[in-house]
């Protein structure tokens, strides 16, 4: 048999080195000739991005009946709940504090699905939810089912700082953020008559579906927004930051806990990767481990950041049969918000402070 001179071997290992270093020198979001490249778009939304918010996913407002007064009020209130965040960033602030300000705002305004406005549980009761983390290090906090905190951001937030846990539920979360200080309030304080009027609806559709016996028994979404606020920030030491507040499905099932507080599921940060928050069907987000795996396609396969959330978004959600949205920023600035849904209230500050805010479908089209 013949045997090749030692020089040939070298030789094939410098080759096979040349060609593992290109395919690992690809950005992270080509691919190698010949192989399909990765689904979904390899562009953000946007650059230079530190700050934005969403105020939930779901069927979006139609421009054609939407009044100019409605327009501006949502408008407004990603606005204001940017600015909010925008006045910590300024002043030297983390972008942990600058998610909890943005995220407190939405939550005092009754057009969103968080706080002041949430929604009606079968019960016409309310139970909150919200969670936040900080990516340096991966600390988190959340509070699930909460039925007194003016601000569950707030309790999430305390949870985090003053506890050695990650999440408390219920009558413990409340106590523990009233005893600390937290404002409290009674349960009608959240009440409005649009989250009322969207209860009656549900029950009404509800109704026929019982007496047929066909009826999937399961809860009816807010039609506007699919139960989440949320934000997610860069500081100038860039470290990242994401929380996510929410007052759940309308008629849902009392004590019915959705993704919001479920750490890598309606929220996840980690500085190496992407802040995200997440909006829509919680019990799908949950499932697939939305933000987690968001996270983890960009650590582990090297995807950019609108490649990842477009695969986590756009391709596997609809699969287990729920829809929503999500906001990601990376570190360097990069931000996308894509949705399965047909619409996604949300917008995002830049470096330079300009605001931009989308609350129409054409303004930011669905799987995209």
């Amino acid at each position: 048999m013949r045997v090749r001179p030692l020089t040939w071997l070298l030789s094939a290992l410098a080759t096979a080195a040349v060609v593992v270093g290109g395919l690992l020198a690809l950005p992270p979001d080509a691919a190698p000739a010949g192989n399909a490249a990765p689904p979904g778009k390899a562009r953000p939304d946007a650059r230079g991005v530190v700050l934005a918010v969403h105020g939930g996913a779901g069927t979006a407002l139609d421009r054609k009946t939407t009044t100019p007064e409605r327009e501006k009020a949502y408008r407004d209130g990603l606005a204001g709940a940017l600015r909010a965040g925008q006045k910590v960033l300024d002043g030297g602030g983390s972008s942990l504090d600058a998610v909890e300000a943005a995220v407190r705002v939405l939550e005092d305004d009754p057009l969103f699905n968080a706080g002041k406005g949430a929604v009606f549980t079968a019960d016409a009761g309310h139970e909150l939810d919200a969670s936040i983390m900080r990516g340096s290090d991966l600390k988190a906090g959340a509070v699930a089912g909460v039925r007194s905190l003016r601000n569950p951001i707030e309790g999430a937030r305390l949870v985090m700082d003053e506890s050695k846990h990650v999440l408390l539920s219920g009558e413990g979360a409340d106590d523990f953020g009233a005893r600390k200080g937290l404002r409290t309030v009674t349960q009608d304080y959240y009440w409005t008559q649009t989250r009322w009027d969207a209860l009656m609806k549900a029950k009404e559709q509800e109704r026929p579906q019982k007496q047929g016996g066909e009826g999937r028994g399961e809860a009816l979404a807010d039609e506007v927004a699919k139960g989440t606020v949320g934000a997610v920030a860069v500081d100038g030491g860039k470290d990242l930051a994401a929380a996510t507040s929410t007052g759940g499905m309308t008629n849902k099932m009392p004590g019915r806990v959705g993704d919001s507080p479920i750490i890598g599921a309606g929220t996840y940060a980690d500085n190496r990767t992407v802040a995200a928050s997440a909006t829509g069907v919680g019990e799908v987000f949950i499932r697939s481990a939305a933000t987690a795996t968001l996270s983890h396609l960009i650590e582990f396969e090297g995807r950019g950041v609108a490649s990842a959330a477009y695969e986590v978004i756009v391709k596997r959600l609809p699969r287990l049969g729920g829809d929503g949205g999500v906001i990601a920023l990376a570190p360097n600035g990069d931000f996308d918000a894509p949705h399965s849904s047909p619409g996604m209230l949300h917008g995002y500050l830049t470096k330079d402070g300009k605001i931009v805010t989308k609350i129409f479908p054409d303004e930011s089209p669905a799987n995209s």
